[in-house]
């Protein structure tokens, strides 16, 4: 099914971009429809990415042979974390061959930075895809979205776990180890699966260790590959400090994809309700908070917020101006909220939602005179894509 992306990239003639994004998540789909006149490298062929592995100067030699006209394009290079020096070919014809100019699209940068190269020096911008995202889906249906996951195949497809079961032992397994990132696929692979139980929880290095019997080091850099690779996020506690004893160093690690995490964790949803459903849920709302922030260049941070007595907010943005509680449900008390009302006590942030499965919006007052304003989902999504939450 075609989608029409969220993304528009429009490159200034001369202007180079690098467009990160996972596997998947429909890429290069989106560069041959958005710029169907340009140059096209891909270097998931076999040949092609062969020849410039053993030679990257063709890739100069050849684009130094294209007419005029053929400039005013970008030229698009899929796939570069595949070919590091092909690098120094692109920023050599960046600066004596204008106006050439490219649109660099890869899965992970970690590559090229092992590789020793220098990401165009400033030379290029820089963009993130995603999968999809509210706002791009006709008749969104949020059990699929949290049964299927986003990735576009996996969402239209019948049989999502066949597809999601492949994109696991096909990417997150094997491509990582073909792209040189990790030599003991065993323990990788072992790894998912500890890394899955915990899920959407504040990450301990020495049980996901134990469990997978590699040591808590190397733990720790299979959850950098997964970040670097675009298929994971840290979400780091909120560290502005209070008067309450807060969690201040322990992050939480989430999958890019709340399909792709729903598989690892053999999650069942049935129905829009229990707690498998509620985490689902709530991953789901961090998955379109990063993409809006993503999609218009924004930059401020998505933390949690814990205290040691277990009071907990799902997400702050920015220093604590927004602060977001996600429940599943259908009528919230107030006694379910204790943790955003703790927050809003000690940190006064400009808004507090609960976003909810509620049929109408409402405010609720708390006794300091602040209150909170529990949104239906639909209603929330749709003020965050018209920027109405930050």
């Amino acid at each position: 099914m075609k989608v029409k992306r969220y993304l528009n990239l429009q490159l200034p003639l001369g202007q180079s971009i690098f467009l990160w994004g996972p596997r998947n998540s429909g890429k290069s789909t989106y560069l041959r429809e958005s710029f169907p006149d340009s140059v096209y490298y891909d270097l998931l062929q076999t040949d092609l990415f062969l020849t410039l592995l053993k030679e990257p100067f063709k890739l100069r030699e050849e684009i130094l042979q294209l007419p005029s006209e053929a400039l005013q394009n970008p030229i698009i290079i899929d796939e570069i974390q595949k070919v590091p020096l092909l690098l120094n070919e692109v920023h050599w014809l960046i600066e004596n061959h204008k106006p050439c100019h490219f649109i660099l699209c890869g899965s992970s940068a970690r590559k090229l930075r092992a590789a020793g190269t220098h990401l165009l020096a400033g030379r290029a911008w820089s963009s993130h895809f995603y999968p999809l995202v509210y706002s791009e889906i006709d008749n969104f249906s949020l059990l699929r979205a949290l049964t299927h996951g986003l990735l576009p195949t996996s969402y239209f497809s019948h049989q999502p776990r066949r597809f999601l079961k492949a994109y696991i032992q096909d990417y997150l397994i094997e491509e990582i180890q073909k792209e040189g990132l990790v030599r003991n696929l065993a323990g990788f692979s072992r790894f998912l699966d500890a890394m899955a139980l915990g899920h959407g929880e504040m990450t301990n290095y020495v049980n996901v260790a134990r469990d997978c019997g590699v040591d808590a080091k190397t733990v720790k850099e299979y959850y950098d590959i997964l970040v670097d690779t675009l298929v994971g996020y840290r979400l780091e506690p909120f560290h502005k400090l209070g008067k309450r004893d807060v969690i201040t160093s322990t992050p939480k690690f989430y999958l890019f994809d709340v399909g792709v995490a729903g598989f690892l964790m053999n999650r069942s949803i049935e129905v829009l309700k229990g707690k498998e459903a509620g985490a689902a849920f709530e991953h789901w709302i961090l998955t379109e908070l990063i993409a809006y922030r993503g999609l218009h260049d924004l930059d401020f941070p998505i933390s949690y917020w814990r205290t040691k007595s277990d009071l907990e907010v799902d997400f702050i943005l920015g220093n604590g101006q927004v602060a977001i509680e996600v429940k599943i449900s259908s009528k919230v008390a107030k006694s379910d909220l204790k943790g955003l009302e703790a927050f809003i006590e000690e940190h006064h942030p400009q808004q507090a939602y609960c976003v909810s499965l509620a049929p109408r919006a409402r405010k609720l007052s708390l006794s300091n005179g602040s209150h909170i304003t529990e949104l239906p989902w639909q209603e929330f999504i749709k003020k965050l894509w018209n920027k109405e939450i930050i």
